[in-house]
């Protein structure tokens, strides 16, 4: 199988704040608010190239997203920055009314998200996130694996036209993407080839699925490793080519089971593919205060659960 070298540790949402550095100095048209987050989501860089782009709109979330809605009118290109948990749940009505409903050109930028938020505990961890924005009629969904991808994605998603939720972390992760590496939404990216078991998997998860892969290598077991960064639309060919392929398939994403990447997968492998299925996702629970790492070996998101779960699915076929 391919291996991955982590090239150091980076936490995505650097990630998030080079790539929008880069488009304060390559395009005009984007502008960025932020609710009183400033430094958590990075966003320092891209305040001291243009200054006259940035609006600090406070603690008043619901506000922010409004007023992005109202500059797309004027073709701004509004990326706006708060954790994940009040990037969604909190303004959910204006998201659905004013960017969705009314198709704007709004960047909904989250980060923290998942468990990895680690010890400010599960009022700040949000664990629905994926679900409540890719049930929004014509809202693209992305959640980036490491600290190049995040930073290429920000970059894309300016180029895109439409409502986008991109959805990275807190904590330093692996960096292994290339870093000249163009980011295609919608589609998957073929990390490993494998023959046995497909694990697809999002965000900080997929490194895991890739360590995993290297532990099942030495069992027997050639597993086939998909990054799915981009979970709306979903890369429905990718996902059905390698199923087809391996007969099995582990998902895995920092997200509960309902509503998220597994869901998307299971769907469209129960109109043209069925298959044995198992996720590693939260199942249907809140997360707590701990460390990154122990939250994801408690909540059986870590690569050795990726291994027992592919053993599992690979007895069903």
């Amino acid at each position: 199988m391919k291996k991955y070298i982590d090239t150091g540790k980076k936490d995505t949402r650097s990630g998030f704040g080079a790539g929008l550095a880069y488009l304060g100095k390559t395009n005009e048209n984007v502008v960025a608010l932020c609710a009183d987050l400033i430094g958590s989501l990075k966003m320092d860089e891209f305040i001291k190239i243009c200054p006259e782009r940035f609006f600090q709109v406070g603690i008043a979330e619901a506000n922010m997203i409004g007023m992005a809605a109202g500059l797309t009118i004027g073709g701004k290109i509004p990326f706006t920055g708060t954790f994940a948990n009040f990037s969604t749940g909190r303004v959910y009505d204006q998201i659905r009314q004013s960017v969705a409903y009314s198709d704007k050109n709004v960047k909904i930028c989250a980060s923290h998200a998942g468990l990895t938020l680690g010890e400010d505990g599960a009022t700040h961890q949000i664990l629905e996130d994926i679900g409540l924005m890719k049930m929004l009629p014509g809202m693209t969904v992305i959640s980036t694996a490491d600290y190049n991808q995040t930073k290429a994605a920000t970059i894309a998603i300016a180029e895109h036209e439409g409502p986008v939720y991109l959805r990275f972390g807190r904590p330093k992760v692996p960096n292994f993407t290339p870093a000249d590496e163009k980011f295609e939404i919608g589609k998957a990216q073929l990390l490993s080839e494998g023959t046995d078991v497909t694990l697809i998997a999002t965000g900080h998860c997929v490194w895991e699925a890739l360590q995993a892969a290297e532990t099942l290598e030495t069992k027997g077991i050639s597993a086939e490793v998909i990054n799915i960064h981009t979970i709306k639309p979903l890369d429905e060919a990718a996902v059905l080519a390698s199923v087809k392929k391996t007969g099995c398939v582990v998902t895995c994403e920092e997200h509960n089971f309902l509503g998220g990447l597994g869901e998307s997968v299971a769907r469209t492998l129960s109109l043209e593919f069925p298959a044995p299925q198992e996720y590693i996702a939260t199942k249907d629970t809140f997360g707590e205060s701990g460390t990154s790492s122990e939250l994801m070996a408690k909540y059986e998101l870590d690569a050795p659960a990726i291994v027992r779960a592919a053993e599992k699915v690979i007895k069903r076929k």
